[in-house]
């Protein structure tokens, strides 16, 4: 931003002038409310900085929803170089952050497809009677999130979600709460609740299978010792034997990932294991004795990998994997597992 008083050029790039988030604006500023005289150090100070900055920003959004509600392909094509950037905002300008999230595009399960062109008015609008909040899922790419076992429950009702790959998408999902009073939830959480969406008959399934496998989770959480916070039975699979979710307030494993590779200290924390009390493994889980301890880790294994983890002996978990038949269909139902996932 060029910024001129009066008429007179003082500086070719007057940072001041907009959000950081708005680095890609070009343009000329001319003032008639500041000193011929200003420098760098009293343009951080101004007042009259500060209102200049606002009307800028306020300018700079309102052509942007203009450009997106009335010349669509551009504004994709705008998108396409600039939306990581813009995303940035909703993090950075809390004054305008239910404009920038208006803004904002993603891929989603509507399309199944890498494109970002679902905006969040989009998907309120096409959302499902009784839906009162807005689902995604991240992951470290699309296929990963396109195909992340917590979505199976999701698809199998209709529910759109939507696939946040972009690692600033985990910062956007931080600060974004709400969008027009609809909470915005990870399908990778734990405690999901659906809400209207699911009936009471399906709560009291989960109930009963949950009592009728207690002995199994118990079992299950004791041999997996310090890799788990809780292992538990869930709703949300339908195909897949088993997930891993985040407890409440811990860090998704995602954004753990993320800030590993930082070189970030990542809050210690342990992940839920949720198991479908349908899967064929989980059943013949229950009815094993020898080879308990290796069937456990093999399911928590597929679940990380499934999840986008690393796991910490891969050696181990090949060797379990193809470990010859125990004389109870163990190889057969393993390699199924390994299938599945």
């Amino acid at each position: 931003m060029k910024l001129y008083v009066q008429r007179v050029f003082i500086m070719d790039d007057a940072e001041q002038l907009l959000p950081v988030y708005l680095r890609f604006v070009r343009g000329v500023v001319d003032s008639s409310d500041l000193p011929l005289n200003v420098s760098r150090e009293i343009l951080q100070e101004s007042k009259d900085i500060e209102a200049i900055r606002g009307g800028c920003t306020r300018k700079v959004l309102s052509l942007l929803e203009g450009l997106a509600k009335d010349e669509k392909e551009k504004y994709a094509g705008f998108w396409g170089e600039f939306g990581r950037v813009l995303k940035e905002g909703v993090g950075e300008d809390f004054a305008n952050q239910e404009k920038i999230a208006g803004l904002l595009r993603f891929a989603s399960t509507h399309a199944d497809t890498t494109e970002e062109t679902v905006a969040l008015s989009d998907y309120l609008a096409r959302a499902k009677e009784g839906q009162d909040k807005i689902y995604f899922v991240t992951a470290e790419s699309f296929n990963a999130a396109k195909n992340s076992p917590h979505l199976e429950v999701f698809r199998r009702k209709g529910i759109e979600v939507l696939l946040l790959s972009d690692r600033v998408d985990e910062w956007v999902v931080s600060h974004l709460r709400k969008f027009e009073g609809k909470e915005l939830v990870s399908v990778a959480r734990g405690g999901l609740d659906l809400g209207a969406l699911e009936d009471e008959a399906e709560k009291q399934a989960v109930e009963q299978d949950a009592a009728d496998l207690k002995e199994l989770l118990d079992r299950v959480k004791a041999s997996l010792g310090e890799r788990v916070k809780d292992v538990r039975v869930t709703h949300r699979l339908t195909e897949s034997p088993a997930c891993l979710v985040a407890d409440e307030h811990d860090p998704s494993g995602n954004l753990a990932r993320m800030l590993k590779a930082a070189g970030q200290d990542v809050p210690p924390s342990k992940p839920i294991l949720e198991v479908n009390p349908k899967h064929p493994v989980v059943l013949r889980l229950k009815r094993e004795e020898a080879k308990f301890d290796d069937w456990a880790a093999v399911l928590f294994d597929q679940a990380l990998l499934a999840e986008g983890g690393q796991l910490d002996d891969p050696a181990g978990f090949v060797k379990r994997i193809n470990a010859p038949d125990a004389g109870k269909g163990r190889g057969r139902v393993a390699g199924r597992a390994a299938g599945g996932e």
